[in-house]
């Protein structure tokens, strides 16, 4: 999962960042409000681990900006404030959850497990579109109800462009995805992924699944 974390806290924030990668997901992070509000509007997050006390733009207000955006994202606010009216005043704000500082990381793990398992149950795991099948849960897809040979990567991309197959994915956003933290980027690589994924989809040439739109990007057509 690909996780946003906003914390202002040099020390914690680089704790939290390798404890939450060691368990698999992939974690962006900001170091004040502003920066934090840009880039849960610039790219897809699975959640947001959001301090209240930032500088810039405090976390009530990016948790209230996003909520009124229409981003339903699961959020857990942190606070070192105690009080019962902080704590409500994170939840009216909009956030799913709360954690009060000093905490123990596997509390804050445990937090985060429940509130994107309880994401995956609001929305269906398997999505359909034509002949194909995805199930998000288990990271696999079917053609015609037989399983598709996919490496991780082909996966993330299919993944990637079904979820935002509504507009244009520009080339750029596709790579930062694939590679958050890869400076080296070769564009060549990314066409060949899509490429090769294209005729998994669609080995005859049918109906192609993926559209380059030249200048612009990919976009996912099948509904």
């Amino acid at each position: 999962m690909r996780l946003l974390l906003i914390e202002d806290d040099a020390v914690l924030r680089l704790s939290l960042e390798r404890q939450l990668e060691a368990e698999g997901h992939r974690v962006d992070l900001a170091f004040d409000g502003e920066d934090g509000l840009f880039q849960a509007r610039e790219y897809p997050f699975d959640m947001a681990i959001i301090d209240l006390g930032l500088p810039k733009v405090n976390g009530i207000t990016v948790v209230q900006t996003l909520r009124a955006e229409g981003r339903t994202l699961p959020i857990l606010v942190l606070t070192a404030r105690g009080s019962w009216q902080d704590k409500v005043l994170g939840l009216e704000a909009g956030a799913d959850d709360y954690l009060v500082k000093p905490f123990e990381y596997p509390e804050l793990a445990a937090r985060v497990k429940a509130l994107l398992r309880r994401a995956l149950k609001a929305t269906s795991d398997v999505l359909t579109l034509g002949a194909l099948s995805i199930d998000f849960s288990a990271q696999t897809a079917r053609l015609n109800a037989l399983a598709l040979d996919l490496t991780t990567f082909e996966y993330r991309v299919l993944e990637f462009l079904v979820r935002e197959r509504a507009r244009v994915v520009s080339k750029q956003e596709l790579s930062d995805y694939l590679y958050p933290r890869d400076e080296d980027r070769d564009s060549n690589v990314l066409e060949v992924l899509v490429g090769r994924l294209r005729r998994k989809l669609d080995p005859g040439g049918a109906l192609p699944p993926i559209e380059t739109l030249r200048g612009r990007g990919y976009r996912f057509t099948w509904q």
